[in-house]
């Protein structure tokens, strides 16, 4: 009897709990972002691998990685920012230096080759960095990083981009489309949310599937 009466104030207790962390978790829903990704528009960053051509000038080119400063090291020109230019920006960039002593109207072709990784943390089987492929969406990702966990909030993803500290919430699905240098998190469901609290007061597990998964 005693046992039924304090399943029965559990059962209680985290339906009053619910709508609460519901609310708590939930955020501002956003628009999914269906923008196909544009190679001409992409800013550089850390990690990216770019393809550099001086026109009869083999020795001068190379393939080259953007540094946790921003910067790539090339052949005379030494150190040169790439981070938060275009590789059409990059191209005129290396051109104006080459130019500025060393070559008469180079001709130059930048390309980029790897772009820098992306990440799912939080809910997911196997966390961690994956390489970005272009068209990559929300779904793909999290494909990728081996699925949600069983205590997975499976309808939306919080999203960092650009360096942002800010999180952003958009659905997970194949319409959210990710980019070089997202991060996605994974929240645990309300459901568990409610679990991890009334769980310690119970001494028990959760009370399983006694109440409907959020």
């Amino acid at each position: 009897m005693k046992a039924m009466s304090r399943s029965f104030m559990l059962a209680v207790l985290a339906s009053l709990l619910l709508p609460v962390l519901a609310r708590a978790q939930e955020g501002p829903l956003l628009r999914p972002s269906t923008t196909a990704f544009v190679e001409d528009a992409y800013r550089l960053g850390t990690g990216d691998k770019v393809r550099v051509i001086v026109f009869g000038e083999d020795d001068l080119g190379g393939e080259f990685q953007v540094d946790g400063n921003g910067h790539i090291s090339l052949p005379l020109i030494g150190e040169l920012q790439a981070g938060g230019k275009t590789a059409a920006n990059l191209e005129a960039d290396i051109a104006d230096q080459l130019a500025g002593g060393y070559l008469q109207n180079p001709r130059v072709s930048v390309e980029i080759t790897t772009y820098r990784p992306f990440y799912v943390i939080g809910e997911v089987n196997r966390p961690g960095e994956y390489p970005y492929v272009n068209g990559m969406s929300a779904l793909n990702a999290i494909a990728l990083a081996g699925g949600f966990t069983e205590h997975a909030s499976e309808q939306t993803v919080y999203i960092r981009r650009n360096g942002s500290t800010r999180e952003e919430s958009v659905p997970a699905d194949q319409m959210t489309r990710i980019f070089p240098g997202d991060v996605l998190r994974i929240k645990m469901s309300t459901f568990w949310s409610v679990m991890s609290v009334v769980s310690p007061l119970s001494g028990t597990g959760a009370l399983a599937y006694s109440l409907a998964r959020y």
